[in-house]
């Protein structure tokens, strides 16, 4: 299974920053140790015509040209730097990598060790966000197909993150081609949501078996609106963030849950035939060890689901 990264751009924070920039370095090396198997490659930055697909021209020379005002900075969270474009780019370009491995190379499933920057929209970032990795990758990968194939490839977004997609939703508001579901909690960031196609909120304190009924039924209406015109490509943004020791998570999903969670997926894509693209999105655990586990862990549990798609391909 192939699998792309760009942690080798670390955007310089001051002391104390709440976002775990070191977690995609200690993936990438959890990966090593623990999953030599898959072909991890660093990702090539998207370019402003790929972010276009997406981002309003005057976002992307904003960003690009360091003239983001300071409010811009705040909403993001982070600070304007060279690195942060660069970081931004590569990190798109390493979804775009994988969704074009899973959908034209054969592969099934690919992943990106980041992405997942669902807040970001079409004219601004928020929430950590700059880009929006999986939007640019899913207008991006409908482009290619045209131009392949003459046919239009249709989109399911699997919103996994414990906060609510904004940006993708907004986004993608007026696209039927892409069908955009997000479960999340209720009560957190943001606080002021943009409707998916078809949002599922979760109260404070939702632990596994809530959880997972959710998601079965959500799986199973998502399906069931798009069944007459079925996606043939789905980004899954598998946050680590729903897990009980979360600093911004405010749910109660165990390590059992989570991965039960990510099996769920993988079987109803894998049932349906839907490549998929997956992306690890938020995860602040207390401890950043706890966050690279759970994302270690649904990297083994794409693995496995790549094996068996590669079997059933018969290669």
């Amino acid at each position: 299974m192939q699998a792309f990264h760009a942690d080798t751009f670390v955007l310089p924070l001051p002391p104390g920053h709440s976002f775990p920039m070191g977690k995609y370095r200690l993936l990438r090396e959890a990966v090593a140790q623990h999953l030599p198997e898959l072909q991890v490659m660093p990702a090539e930055p998207a370019s402003d015509g790929e972010l276009a697909l997406a981002h309003d021209p005057a976002w992307i020379s904003a960003v690009a040209e360091g003239h983001t005002t300071p409010a811009q900075q705040r909403e993001i969270g982070f600070p304007w730097s060279p690195a942060m474009v660069e970081r931004a780019r590569r990190s798109v370009g390493a979804t775009v990598a994988a969704a074009r491995a899973a959908l034209f190379d054969g592969e099934g499933v690919a992943a990106n060790l980041a992405g997942g920057t669902h807040h970001a929209d079409a004219h601004k970032g928020s929430g950590y966000c700059v880009f929006n990795d999986v939007a640019v990758a899913a207008r991006l990968m409908q482009a290619e197909m045209h131009r392949r194939q003459r046919r239009l490839l249709r989109v399911w977004v699997i919103d996994l993150d414990v906060h609510q997609g904004n940006g993708t939703a907004a986004i993608f508001r007026d696209d039927p081609t892409v069908f955009t579901l997000s479960l999340h909690g209720a009560k957190n960031f943001p606080f002021r949501k943009t409707a998916s196609d078809l949002d599922v909120e979760l109260p404070d304190g939702c632990a596994d078996a809530a959880y997972l009924r959710a998601l079965d039924d959500a799986l199973d209406s998502a399906w069931q609106r798009q069944q007459a015109a079925p996606p043939g490509l789905a980004f899954y943004l598998a946050g680590a963030d729903p897990h009980e020791s979360d600093r911004l998570g405010r749910l109660k999903l165990s390590l059992q849950g989570l991965a039960e969670r990510d099996r769920r997926v993988f079987a109803r894509l894998a049932a349906l035939r839907v490549p998929a693209a997956v992306v690890m999105a938020g995860g602040y655990n207390r401890d950043i060890e706890t966050t690279v586990a759970i994302h270690r862990r649904t990297l083994e549990l794409a693995q496995a689901h790549w094996l068996a798609w590669r079997s059933a391909a018969g290669g």
